[in-house]
């Protein structure tokens, strides 16, 4: 994940995750987020440790790509949204997404990804 010196400064918990999910490091990736959270992605709503657990092996294996950080925000307390460009085997081939984090007690407890 190559990043801009310019973006706001996130939490070490949205960095650790964007790590780890580009690095497809399920456990690491899972490790950030609360017990009880949920992850929005093309459509689907994944609640509950399990669900994202399937839902981060599926993100990891399904398409090969990479991603560049282009930018990030603070939308308030515990509230932030990054945006990745990706580029890679999947439909399309290119696409920036926006990532929308809400944390709890430093840990994500809710995702919304959409373009």
């Amino acid at each position: 994940m190559a990043e801009n010196p310019d973006t706001v400064e996130l939490p070490e918990v949205v960095r650790r995750y964007l790590r780890a999910h580009d690095a497809r490091d399920v456990p690491a990736a899972l490790a950030a987020f609360t017990p009880g959270a949920s992850v929005a992605d093309d459509g689907q709503t994944h609640e509950g440790t399990a669900a994202i657990t399937r839902w981060l092996e599926r993100t990891g294996s399904e398409y090969t790509y990479t991603t560049t950080l282009v930018g990030a925000e603070s939308d308030g307390p515990d509230r932030y949204t990054v945006v990745q460009h990706l580029e890679g085997d999947f439909p399309g081939g290119t696409v920036d997404l926006r990532y929308r984090f809400v944390l709890d007690r430093g840990l994500i407890s809710r995702l919304d990804i959409a373009p």
